[in-house]
């Protein structure tokens, strides 16, 4: 009796699983659906090996292309940034004009977007490829529901680098190594709209500028700064313009 009753149940068990299993008129699309399943449950690994196959064995199905997308989608679930945003970009060399292209670029520039370090002075060039791609959804697909969300993103990515540039030029002056350090305040004023930051930038300019003791290049910055700079550094560059005209 004993013996009837496990059979029977090993036998609705056996069904049970069956029924549960997804239909499709094909394989790719069972493979397909088995691994949607599976990600939903967060069961990873399962799911790649049933991409993997649709992949390898149905390369030409309808499938295959969802496949390929889906794929990308799992590495970014797992974190794995930099693997997620090489997939998007290879779905979107191949498959160009597929109708979720946009959800493709806004993916690229989010798997960019999460390699971005916490602290400026680690590398940040994530932060201009996020950028980039971020800037591609705008242009693009202005009317996506990604915009809003790519806007808030490039203003970040654009703080974090603009704190390191000035962070990198302040550094220069601060160790008196004025060249470099007009370098980095020009390219700061080239490259950045904040009005505090340029401020700071245009007064710099001119002080590295008279430390290097081009007085005539000083006075040609202060012509062209001193209605800009912070009303507090007026005194310094009015007795650092009198210095370059006596040095003239």
């Amino acid at each position: 009796m004993i013996q009837k009753l496990t059979a029977l149940t090993l036998f609705l068990f056996i069904i049970s699983c069956s029924s549960d299993k997804p239909k499709g008129r094909t394989e790719a699309e069972v493979l397909f659906k088995e691994a949607e399943e599976l990600v939903k449950s967060e069961r990873f690994i399962l799911a790649t090996e049933k991409l993997n196959t649709i992949k390898t064995q149905h390369p030409y199905s309808f499938y295959a292309t969802p496949a390929e997308l889906l794929q990308a989608d799992v590495l970014f679930m797992q974190e794995s940034f930099v693997e997620s945003a090489a997939a998007y970009l290879l779905f979107r060399d191949f498959h160009p004009k597929h109708e979720r292209i946009a959800y493709v670029i806004f993916r690229i520039a989010e798997s960019f977007y999460k390699q971005i370090p916490d602290t400026i002075d680690r590398d940040l060039e994530p932060a201009i490829e996020a950028i980039k791609y971020y800037d591609e959804v705008i242009q693009k697909y202005a009317d996506s529901s990604y915009k809003k969300d790519s806007e808030v993103k490039i203003a970040k990515a654009k703080a974090m680098l603009r704190d390191k540039d000035i962070y990198i030029a302040d550094f220069y002056f601060k160790t008196k190594q004025y060249s470099p350090a007009r370098y980095w305040y020009l390219d700061i004023l080239e490259n950045h709209k904040d009005e505090k930051t340029r401020k700071h930038a245009m007064a710099r300019t001119i002080m590295a500028t008279f430390e290097l003791k081009e007085w005539q290049p000083c006075l040609d910055y202060i012509e062209k700064f001193y209605q800009f700079v912070d009303k507090d550094s007026h005194s310094e560059i009015k007795s650092i313009k009198k210095n370059c005209k006596n040095k003239i």
